[in-house]
């Protein structure tokens, strides 16, 4: 279902419905329920701040900080989630680049350097409840501008990613694990099987029948994870094209009513949700999420994964000049399916980034199973 901000993955509806959530970035938005003969939907997400009413007000910090350029203006705003504002941040140890300096009110990272090389460090952020957080960062100053990368390669092994249960009647967020019924994790660094030698294996079960496991990650915008907070909101709205390339891996894939692959982008109160669902138990079908109709609706392409084996999936979608959402084609181990299907984007209120989702949904056993994901990349322009 939809909640959070930047991040949405829609499900599935073999035995049930499924929609995509939106991601706000920091707020949780206000969740739709969809019943149908299944009898339980749920919704692409987005990606922000749990929804849930066992989330922990852990303190966490932007792991990642822009380049700099010698003799060129430098800013970068640390983001912060979880605790309670007011925040106090701190130079713990080493050394910010010469020429620049931290806000202590507003983690603001400003200034012009005037020396070039890699300069490590780390910041203390402390809220009113006295918890406090310590994160190593790096800015590296370079001589020249350097071109911006447009594209995240093995995303599954970076950092950002966060886990959420959802379940029936209303897939509201919930954390930790386990809530509500639903149990999920996500284990790094798997080496077999592995294509790169860091797969990520990502588990759902539990009680509730029909749950789901969300994992969002934050790219660009509000709390981006790769170091691309775009502060002054122009980075986001010049995006267009975007590419989601991941390989998955399954010994019991026909355990998953669904899993889902996202791509999330919010600006100016709007919701561009491209939700992807591949129907497994609920009738091998690729679905696309419908974001103002808020339903999912079949693609008339076959999704037939293979067990014990690494299926290759990308997914090919457009913004176009008059704001609407393209969903161009899918590619599964080699096959193309040309969708050229238009849809409008829905509303989301303040929420501002670029994320994806992964989402895995369980069936009407709530069976458990693993599923892991390598050379996830992602490509922007």
């Amino acid at each position: 279902m939809f909640l959070h901000s930047p991040r949405s993955a829609p499900q599935e509806c073999g035995s049930r419905g499924t929609v995509p959530r939106y991601m706000a970035l920091v707020a949780v938005a206000s969740c739709l329920l969809v019943f149908n003969a299944c009898s339980s939907a749920s919704f692409p997400a987005a990606s922000g701040a749990p929804s849930g009413t066992n989330s922990l007000p852990r303190l966490t910090i932007s792991a990642l900080v822009p380049r700099a350029v010698i003799g060129s203006p430098y800013r970068a705003t640390l983001a912060v989630r979880g605790g309670i504002a007011p925040y106090v941040f701190s130079l713990s140890s080493g050394q910010l680049p010469e020429g620049v300096f931290l806000s202590s009110e507003t983690g603001a990272l400003s200034g012009t350097p005037t020396t070039t090389g890699d300069f490590s460090f780390s910041i203390l952020v402390s809220d009113s409840s006295r918890l406090s957080k310590e994160q190593p960062l790096q800015i590296a100053v370079a001589n020249t501008t350097v071109k911006q990368e447009k594209s995240f390669s093995n995303l599954q092994q970076r950092q950002g990613w966060t886990g959420y249960g959802q379940g029936p009647p209303d897939f509201v967020d919930c954390s930790p694990s386990p809530c509500d019924g639903i149990s999920y994790s996500m284990n790094h660094g798997i080496k077999s099987p592995s294509m790169s030698g860091a797969a990520t294996q990502y588990n759902l079960s539990g009680t509730a029948v029909y749950s789901d496991a969300l994992f969002n990650n934050h790219l660009i915008g509000s709390f981006s994870s790769q170091g691309l907070p775009d502060d002054d909101h122009t980075l986001v709205p010049s995006y267009h094209t975007f590419t989601y390339d991941v390989y998955f891996y399954g010994a019991d894939l026909q355990l998953a009513q669904a899993v889902e692959f996202d791509i999330n982008q919010f600006f100016d109160n709007l919701g561009f949700i491209w939700g992807h669902e591949c129907r497994i138990a609920g009738g091998h079908e690729w679905d696309i999420w419908d974001n103002v109709g808020q339903r999912w609706v079949p693609t008339g392409v076959s999704c037939h994964p293979t067990n014990n084996t690494w299926n290759h999936l990308t997914i090919q979608v457009q913004r176009t000049s008059s704001n609407e959402l393209l969903y161009k084609s899918i590619t599964l181990n080699g096959v193309t399916s040309m969708l050229n299907q238009y849809y409008n984007p829905g509303p989301a209120v303040d929420w501002y980034g670029v994320t994806i989702n992964y989402q895995m949904d369980g069936n009407y056993l709530q069976s458990p199973y693993s599923i892991l994901l390598d050379n996830l990349t992602f490509t922007y322009d």
